[in-house]
């Protein structure tokens, strides 16, 4: 029904930059709200950031300046832009469509490592 894709993972050293992408097709066209998380080895899979229907964004605490969520005019891309990135940040990043009602739907995650 709905694919979820991320793509623009990779290795990248302390300080430098990444922007993740995530496409979202299929069958339902309006979502509540979109969002990425991640999850690092042995640790819990955490909200990144959202953005929702009417634009409105959420961030979690630590990354508020650095992370910046975004979409394309239609909507069905949504992308983070990560900067000044660290070694913490590196994790599976994971895209997440969540639809009106509730339930989500999750694509396979893109890798993030940020050496130092």
């Amino acid at each position: 029904q709905v694919q979820v894709a991320e793509s623009g993972g990779g290795l990248v050293q302390a300080g430098e930059s990444l922007r993740l992408s995530c496409a979202v097709s299929g069958s339902i066209f309006s979502f509540r709200s979109k969002g990425w998380y991640r999850q690092a080895p042995g640790k819990q899979r955490e909200l990144v950031a959202a953005i929702l229907h009417d634009g409105n964004t959420q961030y979690a605490d630590s990354l508020k300046g650095r992370f910046t969520i975004s979409r394309d005019n239609a909507g069905n891309t949504v992308y983070l832009q990560m900067n000044s990135l660290k070694p913490e940040d590196t994790a599976v990043y994971i895209c997440a469509a969540t639809v009106w009602g509730g339930g989500d739907y999750w694509g396979q995650g893109t890798q993030v490592i940020v050496s130092s």
